[in-house]
């Protein structure tokens, strides 16, 4: 084996090494966690009436801001307090109604000391996710959460990593169980996060992207083939709905339609033609109501793809259409 390549596997065992040493860690820590403490931690959160504002200084700053982050996406509303700021007049957002959330390794950092005395003074519920169970701030914290560790992932043990990894952890561990107890369902989630896919599969609906009104192209039954040729052209969605006297969808007729119905049809035919006798009879429909993202897999999930599809309310009255393209346009 050439030097290179030895080289490179040593590199890639280190890396696994570090790896399997965080991941031990979390091991450790999920026995080690005292569960009384953690069902209070779990129980004060859930009731808190105000915020939850988790405080930190340098990389359990970084963790603390992370963790402050996921809990307001999934149902508990948070914000991050850098303690020196904390010290400087932003102490005013924190209320007697909050909990805050204190990270630090050591539980020694001077920052987040100086601001349990004032903590205290308000009232406030300190819960510490602390490195060290002797420390000033396991003391003097409400509920205490060990994230402590044997060693950090770096060959000086000197580089917050491992720590780090496991406060994360815990924090989002917690976030987790609150969403649990507070029983916050897709559409919940989804409400916090519209502009990424999974708010918009969970929130787009067909109403939001068809194309209906005036938008709405229809033709009779006995509509001319001239006249559906017009009506595809004027709509420029590919398409056109076919109604009966009563405004109900009785078909659909597309680009295609026409091109298949014109190769089989002889000439002297044409003129004869009635919407009718070109349209897809009995199509695959889909209500305002339903998640655009249902309606996409309708489309998508069949032998022959439906680029699409018409639109009816429970009473088959013709609403509109919606294109495959514009679902896909979404961002969904």
């Amino acid at each position: 084996m050439s030097t290179s390549h030895m080289a490179k596997d040593k590199y890639s065992a280190q890396v696994k090494d570090f790896l399997r040493l965080e991941s031990e860690a979390l091991a450790q820590t999920a026995e080690q966690l005292d569960m009384a403490e953690v069902e209070r931690a779990i129980s004060l959160l859930a009731a808190c009436a105000g915020k939850v504002v988790l405080i930190g200084v340098g990389k359990s700053g970084n963790i603390a801001q992370k963790i402050a982050a996921t809990l307001t996406s999934t149902g508990t509303v948070a914000v991050f307090l850098h303690p020196s700021d904390a010290l400087h007049g932003g102490l005013g957002i924190v209320a007697p109604q909050d909990i805050v959330i204190a990270l630090s390794n050591s539980g020694e950092t001077d920052e987040v000391l100086a601001m349990l005395p004032f903590l205290k003074h308000r009232r406030t519920t300190v819960i510490a996710i602390v490195g060290n169970l002797r420390s000033t701030l396991a003391r003097r914290a409400d509920v205490v959460l060990d994230a402590s560790v044997d060693t950090e992932a770096c060959p000086l043990n000197l580089a917050p990593t491992t720590s780090t990894t496991v406060a994360l952890a815990v924090g989002d561990a917690l976030a987790m169980t609150l969403m649990n107890v507070k029983k916050v369902t897709p559409e919940d989630f989804a409400l916090n996060h519209p502009a990424g896919r999974i708010g918009k599969r969970l929130m787009i609906k067909v109403e939001d992207l068809m194309h209906g009104g005036s938008e709405n192209p229809t033709v009779s039954v006995d509509a001319s083939l001239l006249q559906v040729v017009q009506a595809i052209s004027q709509g420029g969605l590919g398409a056109v709905n076919v109604v009966n006297s009563a405004g109900q969808l009785v078909g659909i007729i597309t680009d295609g339609d026409v091109r298949r119905m014109l190769q089989r049809s002889q000439l002297a035919d044409l003129e004869s033609l009635r919407g009718d006798a070109i349209m897809t009879r009995n199509p695959v429909v889909v209500e305002p109501g339903m998640l655009a993202y249902t309606a996409l897999q309708l489309m998508e999930d069949r032998p022959s793809q439906i680029s699409v599809v018409p639109v009816v309310d429970g009473d088959r009255q013709c609403l509109g259409l919606l294109r495959l393209h514009d679902i896909i346009r979404s961002g969904i």
